[in-house]
């Protein structure tokens, strides 16, 4: 995919070089944000039918969070579901704060119903969009929320012109099943639940109907000529999305809080867990266009279905205005190719093929990193080195069944991590707390198994005959299931690379990485070839991520610097990859001095040890109710 301009491109680069300026102009005293999230269900209804959905504040999408650059942030949770919650602030770095990291037993204990819980976290360092979800099995579905971090010094300091507006666009699911049950399943190896429809910012879209009455579509209204900002969040559980606006192109500017070199396109490629801002200006005829977000579906012989397209409306403002006071009501008359008038059908945007992954490839190695005052230069030498294919597999079954995988029902598919299904033990200490006060969790104590450097066996990992069962796949495909770790020593740079197989999928990956940004040096198709692959890094400007999307088949390489002392999570960002076990826990041990440690847990939050008397102390404090 080659680069394109649009008209006001010129205007974006030039912004870029009046941003290192900006940046350097006096701060603004910092804040601290506050908000409550009740955790509740409530019934909505879809489809002609009534479903009891699990949110936060009675709102899907959830209430955004919207900060500046430096604001401390103190989130006040209510459970009042019957599920044990936590909440995950996905792509804030947490430097020395993997207290507030929000995973159940690897960074603190499960929020239980009826019980009440604090985060605490800065978002010093960070600007763009960012989001919150539940780190719970599947219900991220409908616990989730944009997280947005502004500038410092304003809107006047982003490196492109200031848009007229910013606006979330979250791509996410409607569920009409339990989403509890639909967790369990996944963890046991079932892959036959699927969701009822694609959402716009909660809404289904006129492609989907009760009884004939077409559901509501989001709709954008835009002015003509103006500029706006789209801050685009994937929160669905199972597929990446392609987001196109007929009769319009957008500009990226950044990906995942970091801003990117400024490039044009008709079509965004988002996988679950990644966010993009994109320029869009209104500078279409007056009408009507369709922005329709399309799963993409690994291509054949993976046939996993069914996908849903959903739409929403980018409506034109009716009335044009003259500068002086007064108004007049727009009418078009444009040919067949130039728009379509108000009244009339939307124009419908030409969507890639549902299989056609080229599409996501190229838009992800179109992004490159804007240079930052702040931002450090990439690591040249490289400390450790991990090969990790990404694939399917199978376990021992339970206690009573022959595991004779020819029987079907009786195997247990896991994901894995170079063989190895991510597994938590019956263990009644978090990760985290353990590490600190060295009663588990240390590379010596044997209460972990360390992540492998390389997978058990080299093979052809993108094989595509490896995606049907078979006698081929049945010998790759023994798998263990462990709590897998990785230590890192303090400021070590560790290179990995991530290899997606065809083991008994075709699937792309989204690698998702707590508490650091990753550099994405290269992507590739098919299988890993340092002899060649390596000469391919982009050690100049490559962009940094938080979730990087692993190519259907294909591999990725990235580099990040173990410098955030913690136990962070490493997952796939497709639900039933994690909940099938695709992830690990990196640890990153603690720096030379105190201040490059990891701190003792806040005086106020709730270890397993203090948990109790925590929540008594705690319950009486939270009154103040965001948005109910």
């Amino acid at each position: 995919m080659k680069n394109r301009s649009l008209p006001a491109a010129s205007a974006i680069v030039a912004a870029a070089i009046v941003f290192f300026l900006s940046v350097m102009a006096l701060p603004v005293a910092v804040a601290v944000v506050e908000h409550t999230f009740v955790v509740s269900q409530v019934n909505m209804t879809h489809l002609c039918k009534e479903t009891l959905v699990t949110v936060v504040n009675g709102q899907l999408p959830g209430p955004p969070i919207e900060v500046t650059e430096g604001d401390s942030v103190a989130v006040h949770i209510v459970n009042e579901s019957p599920y044990n919650i936590t909440i995950h602030w996905h792509g804030v770095k947490q430097r020395l704060n993997c207290w507030s990291d929000g995973v159940p037993m690897i960074t603190q204990c499960p929020i239980k119903p009826n019980q009440n819980f604090t985060y605490r976290f800065n978002v010093t360092g960070q600007e763009g969009t960012l989001w919150w979800h539940a780190h719970v099995p599947c219900l991220r579905a409908s616990l989730h929320g944009a997280l947005i971090i502004r500038p410092r010094n304003g809107a006047s300091s982003y490196p492109f012109p200031k848009p007229h507006k910013e606006i979330p666009i979250i791509i996410g699911e409607w569920w009409e099943k339990d989403l509890s049950v639909v967790g369990r399943n996944m963890r046991d190896g079932s892959l036959d639940d699927d969701p009822s429809a694609s959402t716009i910012n909660g809404k289904l879209g006129d492609l989907f109907n009760c009884s004939g009455a077409p559901e509501d579509g989001y709709v954008l209204e835009v002015e003509p000529g103006k500029t706006y900002m789209l801050r685009v969040i994937n929160a669905a559980l199972f597929y990446e999305y392609y987001l196109k606006i007929a009769g319009h192109k957008f500009t990226v500017v950044a990906a995942d809080a970091n801003y990117v070199n400024p490039y044009t396109t008709d079509v965004i490629a988002v996988s679950p867990g990644e966010t993009v801002d994109a320029i869009l200006i209104a500078d279409a005829p007056p009408g009507s266009y369709y922005m329709v977000a399309q799963p993409v579906k690994a291509p054949l012989p993976d046939t996993r279905t069914p996908v849903y397209v959903t739409r929403g409306v980018v409506q034109y403002n009716s009335n044009r205005s003259y500068g002086n006071g007064t108004t007049e009501q727009q009418s078009s008359s444009h040919g067949a190719n130039e728009g379509i008038p108000f009244g009339d059908a939307p124009v419908v945007p030409e969507m890639p093929g549902m299989h056609n992954t080229v599409v996501s490839f190229d838009f992800h190695g179109n992004l490159t990193s804007l240079r930052h005052p702040r931002r450090p230069m990439v690591p040249l030498r490289v400390d450790e080195h991990l090969f990790i294919a990404l694939g399917l597999g199978m376990t021992p079954c339970r206690r009573g069944q022959s595991c004779n995988r020819r029987k079907g029902d009786e195997r247990i598919i896991a994901a894995t991590m170079n063989n190895v299904s991510f597994h938590l033990s019956s263990i009644r200490t978090p990760i985290l707390e353990a590490h600190y006060y060295h009663t588990g969790g240390r590379k010596d104590d044997g209460t972990l198994l360390e992540l492998p450097d390389r997978p058990p066996r080299t093979f052809n990992f993108t094989d595509p005959a490896l995606i049907p069962e078979g006698d081929k796949e049945a010998l790759l495909e023994p798998t263990s299931k462990e709590t897998v770790a990785r230590w890192f020593r303090h400021g070590a740079t560790v290179e990995v690379v991530f290899q997606s197989t065809a083991l008994l999928q075709g699937s792309s990956n989204p690698m998702h990485l707590h508490g650091h940004d990753m550099y994405l040096l290269a992507q590739g198709h098919g299988n890993y070839d340092a002899a060649k692959d390596v000469a391919r890094y982009n050690l100049v400007n490559p962009p940094m991520k938080n979730t990087v999307h692993v190519p259907n088949l294909g591999w990725a390489a990235v580099r990040f610097v173990a410098d955030n002392p913690g136990v962070w999570f490493m997952h796939c960002h497709y639900e039933f990859h994690l909940s099938m076990g695709m992830a690990a826990m990196f640890i990153v041990e603690d720096g030379p001095t105190v201040g490059r440690s990891l701190p003792p847990p806040p005086m106020d939050f709730a270890t397993c040890g203090n948990y109790e008397s925590y929540l008594q102390t705690k319950k009486s404090e939270v009154s103040h109710v965001d948005g109910v």
